[in-house]
C-alpha cells in the first residue's frame, strides 16, 4: 500500500498556508530500522509565527461560539475518515502497527473530534435570589500547545484537539519527531477546512518544547508522555503560570483473583498487555495472579505469546509490530537483560528477531518484587507475571508504586471486583475490562501519573478558565 503524496507530508501547517520546514528530519520505518521519508523540521522562528497566528485567531475563534465553531469540527472529522486509508498507512509505516490497528486509530480519532464537536459547557447558576445572582462561567485560556508522544500520535492528538477547539481555544501540534507525518497529514486535511492560525503543526527534533512551553504567548501546554520529561514541561510552564495537562507513565496492574475464568480472561489480558507491542500507557504491564493459579496464568500467557504474529504491518495477518524506535527498542532489551539478571524465568519470548525493532512478546516470571521490570514503566512487549498469597497482598503491592494511571481486576463476581479496585489507588480502574476510555469519561492519572483530565466535561473544563459572576440585585 503506497503512502500519500509525498509533498502532503513534507508541510508544516502555519497560518493557514503549508510551508516547508527550515530544515529536515529522517524519519525511520521502525519495520527495517531504515529512512523511509523526510519531514520539515521547524525553526524557532517558524515557531514564533506559529504562535503569533494562534494568539491572532483565538479571539475570533472564540467568538463563534459553540454552534458557529462545531461545524468546522464535524467537518475535519469527517474529512479524517475520508482518508482514513492514506491516514492508517502512514501511521502504519511510522509507527509499526498492524494497519487494522491503525484505521482503528484514525477512526477512535475521528470519533472524538465529532463527539467534542456536539459538546458545551454551559453557564451553571451557583446562587439566585433576590439580593443576588452569582453564575460560573467557562471562557477559553488562549493559545494551548498540544505535545504528543510515538506511540499513539492520532488518538492522543484527538483527545486534546477535540476539547481545545470546540472552547475556543487555538491549537499547535508538536508530534514526537520519530512519528511526525500523519501529524502533518492532519495538517494538510486541516488547511481546508479551519480558519487559519485556529490550527497549525510544528514538527522538531525535540529542540522546541522549551521555547513551546515556557512562551509568554502560550496558555496551556497539554502534554502526553513519559514522566521525567512530564517534570520538565511542568518546570517549564511554571516561570509564565501556565495551565497545564500532564497524562504521564504508568506501570498498570493486572489483578486475577482466584474466582477467574481464565480461558475468557486470559486472551483479554494478553491484548491489554501487548496491544501497539505494549507500548501503550495504560496498558496492563505488570500482572498478578494468585500463586495457586500461577503456573496456568503464566503458561496461558507464553501460549498466546507464542501465536502471535510478529511482522510488517501491512500484512494482514501481523498481530504485533516492531517497538517504534531504536532507544525504546534498546531500553525493553535492557529490561529483559535485567530481568535474567534478577533471576527471573523467560517462558516465552525474550529475544529481538530479524531486522527492524521486533521482539518478540515476552512473559517472565519467578521475578523478585524489586525488580526492575516490576516496578519501572517497561513500555515494550516484556511482560511479568506475579504470584499472591491474599487479596490485601496484591492490593498493598498494587499501591506500592509511584505509579497511577489504572488498573485492572479480573474475577467471575462483578462486587467482588469492584471492591477490590475501590481499594487501589489509580486515576481509572477497570473491572473485567482494560484500556476502555469512553470520550464522555475522564480519564487522568494519580500520583507522579499526571495532572489533569482529558475526555469528559471534566477535560473541557480543563482548556477553560472559570469566571464567577457576582451581581448585586440592588444596591
Amino acid at each position: 500500500m503506497p503512502l500519500p503524496d509525498p509533498a502532503a507530508l513534507r508541510h508544516l501547517l502555519i497560518d493557514g498556508a503549508l510551508v516547508a520546514g527550515d530544515a529536515q528530519l529522517d524519519v525511520v520505518d521502525p519495520t527495517t530500522g531504515a529512512v523511509f521519508a523526510h519531514a520539515p523540521r521547524a525553526s524557532a522562528a517558524q515557531a514564533e509565527r506559529a504562535i503569533a497566528a494562534a494568539k491572532a485567531a483565538q479571539p475570533g475563534w472564540e467568538a463563534l461560539g459553540y454552534d458557529g465553531r462545531r461545524p468546522y469540527l464535524h467537518a475535519l472529522a469527517d474529512a479524517l475518515d475520508a482518508r482514513v486509508d492514506d491516514l492508517a498507512t502512514v501511521l502504519t509505516r511510522e509507527r509499526g502497527g498492524p494497519i487494522a490497528e491503525c484505521r482503528r486509530e484514525v477512526g477512535i480519532a475521528a470519533g472524538a473530534i465529532r463527539h467534542f464537536a456536539d459538546q458545551r459547557l454551559e453557564d451553571e447558576v451557583r446562587r439566585d435570589t433576590e439580593a443576588e445572582l452569582i453564575v460560573g462561567q467557562r471562557y477559553a485560556q488562549g493559545v494551548v500547545v498540544a505535545i504528543t508522544p510515538w506511540n499513539r500520535p492520532m488518538t492522543l492528538l484527538s483527545f486534546k484537539l477535540g476539547p481545545a477547539l470546540i472552547t475556543g481555544n487555538t491549537v499547535i501540534s508538536k508530534p514526537a519527531p520519530t512519528t511526525p507525518l500523519a501529524t502533518l497529514l492532519l495538517g494538510e486535511i486541516a488547511s481546508t477546512i479551519l480558519p487559519p492560525g485556529v490550527f497549525q503543526t510544528l514538527t522538531d527534533a525535540n529542540d522546541l518544547g522549551p521555547l513551546l512551553t515556557s512562551h509568554p504567548g502560550v496558555a496551556h501546554v497539554s502534554f502526553t508522555g513519559s514522566t521525567p520529561t512530564g517534570k520538565k514541561v511542568l518546570t517549564s510552564a511554571a516561570g509564565t503560570m501556565k495551565r497545564f495537562t500532564l497524562e504521564l507513565g504508568g506501570n498498570d496492574a493486572a489483578i486475577i483473583l482466584d474466582d477467574a475464568d481464565l480461558d475468557v480472561v486470559l486472551p483479554r489480558i494478553f491484548a491489554a498487555a501487548m496491544i501497539n507491542a505494549g507500548q501503550v500507557c495504560y496498558a496492563a504491564k505488570r500482572i498478578y495472579a494468585p500463586a495457586a493459579m500461577l503456573d496456568a496464568v503464566s503458561e496461558g500467557l507464553a501460549a498466546l505469546a507464542r501465536a502471535a504474529v510478529l511482522g510488517d504491518g501491512l500484512d494482514p495477518a501481523t498481530t504485533i509490530g516492531p517497538v517504534q524506535n531504536k532507544m525504546q527498542f534498546e531500553k525493553v532489551l535492557g529490561y529483559l537483560q535485567s530481568a535474567r539478571d534478577e533471576g527471573g524465568t523467560i517462558i516465552s519470548g525474550g529475544e529481538a528477531l530479524g531486522r527492524g525493532y521486533f521482539i518478540a512478546p515476552t512473559i517472565v516470571r519467578d521475578l523478585p518484587l524489586t525488580a526492575r521490570l516490576v516496578r519501572e514503566e517497561q513500555f515494550g512487549p516484556v511482560l511479568p507475571v506475579l504470584g499472591y498469597e491474599t487479596v490485601d497482598e496484591v492490593i498493598a503491592e498494587a499501591n506500592n508504586s509511584e505509579f497511577g494511571l489504572g488498573g485492572s481486576i479480573w474475577t467471575g463476581d462483578v462486587a467482588r471486583g469492584i471492591a477490590v479496585a475501590s481499594r487501589i489507588q489509580s486515576g481509572t480502574v477497570w473491572v473485567n475490562r482494560h484500556m476502555s476510555l469512553p470520550y464522555d469519561v475522564p480519564f487522568g492519572g494519580a500520583k507522579e501519573s499526571g495532572l489533569g483530565l482529558q475526555n469528559g466535561h471534566e477535560g473541557m473544563e480543563d482548556f477553560t478558565q472559570l469566571r464567577i459572576i457576582n451581581v448585586a440585585r440592588s444596591f
